[in-house]
This record gives C-alpha cells, structure tokens and sequence, in this order.
C-alpha cells in the first residue's frame, strides 16, 4: 500500500490501486481523467480536499457508487487515518482491493452500511 498517496478527492483509495505505479492519483495534474472528473473538479471549486470534506449530502459521479460513497462516509465518521489503517489491517489479511480489473473485495456490496462494517472489520 502506498500510503503517502492517500485517499482520491471522491474518496477511493488512491493508496491501494493497483494503477498507481504510473498514476500519481487525482491531485496530480497529469492525472488522464482529470477532465471528466465531477468529483474532483467540485473539490477544487470549493477549495476544499475532497469529497469527504464537503458537508453536503451529494451523488455527483463516483459518488453514484457504493464504494465510492461508503469510503467518503467513512472518513467522515472515523477520520483518513482511521480508513488508511483498516485498509492497510485488511490488505495484510488479505483482502484485495483490485482483484480483476477495478473490481475487487470491497466491490459488490449495495448496502453501504454493511461497507463501511467490512472496512472496519474486513470480514463480510
């Protein structure tokens, strides 16, 4: 895990994609998708982190997802340190945040409530 790379401004873990040894994640300005980004371009325009720091309740783009939506919540419940260390505790357990593709261990939950629950204890 890449921890210094942190959280992206939507709130998925820039730290652990499996991509990031040629992505330097969404605050970097030679990010490809930095154009078509709703998240990251409202971050900005509001001056603030990211999505996780905004008080508004909002579904703009990744916020649309499950994941996206439980990992922003969890920040805001429990802190960035808290969500970098139960990711770190669950990769050394052994789940896997991109397993085919994008699509990995914490994909697949519609509930984000049991989402956040698996962050916390890595087990579903």
């Amino acid at each position: 895990m890449k921890r210094e790379m942190g959280i992206a401004r939507c709130g998925l873990a820039c730290c652990l994609c499996g991509q990031n040894d040629s992505c330097d994640g969404c605050n970097a300005d030679q990010c490809t998708d930095k154009e078509w980004c709703e998240n990251r371009r409202c971050s900005m325009e509001k001056n603030i982190s990211g999505c996780y720091a905004c008080p508004e309740a909002c579904s703009k783009g990744l916020l649309m997802k499950t994941k996206t939506l439980a990992f922003k919540l969890f920040v805001q419940r429990y802190g960035m340190e808290a969500l970098l260390d139960c990711l770190e505790q669950n990769e050394r357990n052994g789940v896997v945040y991109h397993r085919e593709g994008i699509i990995g261990d914490y994909d697949g939950l519609e509930d984000v409530e049991k989402l956040i629950a698996f962050i916390l204890t890595g087990k579903k």
